[in-house]
């Protein structure tokens, strides 16, 4: 009689003897304290670099509210003692700050808007059209992010100067007409090629042409980039103090930032007095720390969501 010596279905198999067996609550004690004490070095690291941006920030603050006699007092006063609130309607009215708050809003915005429209037509173009030389042109496009500033600085100073526009805005304001920032571009590129071709083939079914394809449809699949190149747009050109000092000569026409140095030399011909030029210098830096506060889910969200291709 031949008989199977293969074990029955009902019968205990080693890979279910084990698979049954308990596990060791020391390895599993072991892992938690291991991402336990990563998780602690992770919080100490990111609570240290917190502390390195907000510390200067913080005794910035600091700062605009003391005395004058209270500026180098040891050990130092973190919590101002009175608080001065008029310094800074002191440090607002030492210049026509009102005049220069006026420019920086004219240039900022004007210039934020050209970049925002420029880079976005050329972004659509580079996505979505074929054309010879297509590739090498994004390619020398995005060569030029390597190029430092300063190399193009005098040929710049040279054309708005045979065109006249030197003391003007011009050059704050037209050059973003013509897409001067690469990077901008690159991002609205990867956006745009996220988004599926058979949407723009559906608006052409239904009679739309390319602007009306791309204003009405693309634009508002792309609003978290456009959102995110507006708050970096307007960052830079608030701070654009290289080309408001290199173009503009008229203390009427300076912006905010030319108008802080300018303040802050003036200051210093007797007695630095640095509560004032705290108290201005967080004026300044209100506008940007508000804008990026209320945006930054969009901010965050624009500069990630155009990573990854669907």
């Amino acid at each position: 009689m031949i008989t199977n010596d293969t074990p029955s279905s009902s019968a205990p198999t080693m890979t279910t003897l084990a698979a049954s067996a308990p596990v060791s609550s020391g390895s599993s004690g072991g892992r938690r304290w291991d991402s336990l004490i990563v998780r602690v070095i992770i919080y100490a690291l990111l609570l240290a670099g917190v502390a390195v941006v907000m510390i200067p920030f913080l005794w910035m603050i600091s700062t605009s509210l003391k005395n004058a006699s209270d500026l180098f007092v040891f050990p130092p006063e973190w919590i101002p003692n009175p608080i001065q609130w008029n310094n800074y309607p002191d440090a607002w009215n030492a210049l026509p700050f009102d005049r220069f708050l006026l420019n920086t809003l004219f240039t900022t915005i004007l210039a934020m808007f050209a970049e925002i429209v420029s880079a976005a037509i050329v972004a659509y173009g580079f996505a979505r059209f074929r054309f010879p030389g297509r590739d090498v042109l994004f390619i020398i496009l995005l060569s030029t992010m390597m190029l430092p500033g300063i190399l193009t600085l005098i040929p710049k100073f040279i054309m708005w100067r045979e065109l006249g526009r030197i003391d003007t805005f011009t050059p704050l304001t037209v050059g973003a007409w013509f897409a001067w920032g690469p990077s901008f571009i690159f991002l609205l590129r990867q956006f745009f090629m996220t988004i599926p071709r058979e949407i723009e083939e559906a608006a052409t079914i239904d009679g739309a042409n390319v602007v009306q394809t791309f204003s009405q449809i693309m634009l508002p699949l792309v609003k978290p980039a456009l959102l995110a190149i507006a708050v970096l747009s307007f960052q830079g050109n608030w701070n654009n103090f290289e080309g408001a000092l290199i173009y503009l000569n008229t203390l009427e026409k300076y912006p905010m930032v030319l108008g802080l140095q300018f303040f802050g030399a003036s200051l210093s011909r007797e007695a630095p007095q640095w509560h004032l030029m705290m108290a201005m210098a967080t004026m300044m830096a209100a506008p940007i720390l508000l804008l990026f506060f209320f945006a930054q889910r969009y901010f965050i969200e624009g500069l990630t969501v155009g990573a990854v291709k669907g």
